[in-house]
């Protein structure tokens, strides 16, 4: 049976937390669909289409991905895929918590739908697209914390709020 890998997030905007974790999926499964989602309590910096490029761009050379947009239930979206497992990146003992009801329910919503935990690397275990975003703001260095086109478009959106 095959199982469709998918790590969905809003990547609002990717970070190099996020590549150190599709690296560590792509090492464990050998194929990855990262699911780039668009949820309409969340306010974006970027729109989907925006974060879908930028998210290729960031992803370089590395191969066996595909990148798909989505909307609603995250579990909806899995389960069209009958059998899949979910990537999810933990940082913090707040994350684990909000991580575990989402997977419970989850599970609850389709049993086929699965969840692993990753942590990425220890160099990247504070980073967050929200705090990338406040420095960002506020004119910070954020370029060792994101890919350089990540790091342009935080300026350049910035600079037009200006």
């Amino acid at each position: 049976m095959t199982k469709r890998i998918i790590y969905p997030g809003t990547f609002d905007p990717v970070t190099n937390g996020h590549l150190d974790i599709v690296d560590r999926a792509l090492d464990m499964f050998g194929s990855l669909e990262i699911a780039v989602g668009e949820n309409p309590s969340k306010t974006t910096l970027f729109s989907q289409a925006e974060r879908v490029a930028l998210l290729a761009d960031s992803l370089g050379d590395r191969k066996n991905i595909q990148i798909r947009q989505f909307s609603g239930l995250l579990v909806d979206y899995a389960g069209a895929h009958e059998h899949a497992i979910l990537i999810r990146g933990l940082r913090a003992v707040s994350d684990f918590e909000y991580e575990l009801q989402m997977a419970m329910m989850n599970r609850r919503l389709n049993p086929l739908v699965e969840t692993i935990f990753l942590m990425p690397n220890y160099r990247h275990i504070f980073l967050s697209s929200s705090i990338i975003k406040d420095v960002a703001r506020h004119k910070g260095d954020i370029s060792p914390f994101v890919p350089e086109k990540v790091n342009q478009a935080l300026r350049n959106k910035f600079q037009e709020g200006a």
